[in-house]
């Protein structure tokens, strides 16, 4: 089968990370993989698409972002000019800015089986996105695809996780498939030992987005009552100043360490150090962090929001807090550091919560998808 990945940039996000591991899934199963970039792109993702069995093809080879008449005519000149020498399939669009224009394209091109996968939460569209996604979804797409039960509800009022056991698709179908933990992850069935010194963490942009403006106050309460803490702030972003600024206010410069942004190789030795990651976002839509934090044995506190309420089991792998509350993210961390059992409990629980998660399984559903469109 050949498959045409479209997506509007090769960044470092999630949706890049987790598309990458499409890719994967689908050149593991004997298809032809093309991945078409729109836009921007950086030189290393374009390379491990590469190195995954996928070509890449580079609309903007300086990874100019186009809009208005321009644009549209350029996505149409490109994508165009793709359908006729690689005649795939299935396209699987990836449904991030400018997504819907690229799917009406390819519908107006008479493409089949096009697929899309939206990688946020409802809550980041207006009324005005969100009846036109309902219309290409319910009048365009053979199918879409969300990350989280959460999300697909709120696009769609219903909500199901496909499974093998579904023998037919019908036309404009919506289901859920989880994101697949990235192939730097490995899941450790590694006991921690217990320690005196408790390390909390991030592994994050460092951006308001993802609530990094919490994280030092909050760890300041934590540690007014609890010396035995340490902090561990990994990744680098537009916040790093006022954290580092916050830290010797609060003289904490001493008890926080920022190691900046690490290589994706470097990421699973530093999970392996944190105890309790910190997910304190204002909005996420999946929380890839979480999940590869749980399968190296950290016990999660994370904001209810978005999808983390659904990939983080409550009081089972983890805590969550009211988000944009700085009390609460410090009592919930509280909470786990006085009640040591709890923490322990929960730790036990990760190994086998994050099955749901692993590429295999990831990559077995979209096989199953694909082979039920064509």
């Amino acid at each position: 089968m050949k498959v045409l990945i479209a997506i509007p940039c090769l960044l470092t996000g999630g949706t890049e990370i987790q598309t990458l591991n499409l890719v994967r899934a689908l050149v593991k199963g004997g298809h032809q993989v093309t991945t078409a970039c729109y836009f921007e792109h950086t030189e290393n993702m374009v390379k491990l698409y590469e190195e995954a069995g996928s070509k890449v093809v580079l609309f903007s080879k300086e990874g100019v972002r186009l809009g208005g008449v321009k644009g549209i005519l350029f996505l149409l000149k490109n994508l165009w000019k793709i359908k006729l020498s690689f005649k795939p399939d299935v396209v699987h669009v990836q449904y991030m800015a400018p997504g819907a224009i690229p799917i009406i394209l390819l519908k107006l091109m008479v493409q089949k089986n096009i697929v899309a996968t939206a990688h946020t939460n409802a809550d980041v569209y207006g009324a005005k996105a969100m009846n036109l996604l309902k219309f290409l979804q319910s009048h365009v797409l053979r199918t879409f695809t969300c990350i989280t039960l959460r999300a697909e509800k709120n696009f769609f009022g219903s909500c199901s996780l496909f499974d093998s056991s579904i023998c037919r698709i019908p036309a404009h179908a919506h289901y859920t498939i989880y994101n697949a933990l990235p192939g730097y992850i490995q899941i450790t069935d590694k006991k921690r030992e217990n320690k005196n010194i408790i390390t909390i963490g991030v592994v994050s942009r460092l951006e308001h987005i993802k609530g990094m403006d919490f994280v030092v106050p909050a760890f300041a309460k934590v540690y007014d009552k609890h010396k035995n803490v340490r902090l561990l702030v990994v990744g680098d972003g537009s916040l790093l100043k006022q954290m580092e600024e916050d830290a010797n206010r609060l003289h904490l410069k001493n008890i926080i360490k920022f190691v900046g942004r690490q290589e994706q190789a470097a990421l699973q030795s530093y999970y392996d150090k944190i105890d309790v990651l910190l997910m304190p976002s204002r909005s996420e839509g999946f929380g890839l962090t979480a999940i590869e934090g749980m399968a190296r044995g950290c016990v999660l506190v994370a904001s209810n929001t978005g999808g983390l309420p659904e990939v983080v089991r409550e009081g089972y792998v983890g805590l969550l807090h009211q988000p944009e509350s700085v009390d609460d993210l410090s009592n919930k961390i509280c909470c786990l550091l006085e009640n040591p059992k709890l923490l322990e409990q929960m730790r036990t629980h990760l190994q086998d919560y994050v099955q749901q998660f692993t590429f295999e399984r990831y990559a077995n559903l979209f096989y199953d998808l694909y082979s039920r469109l064509v």
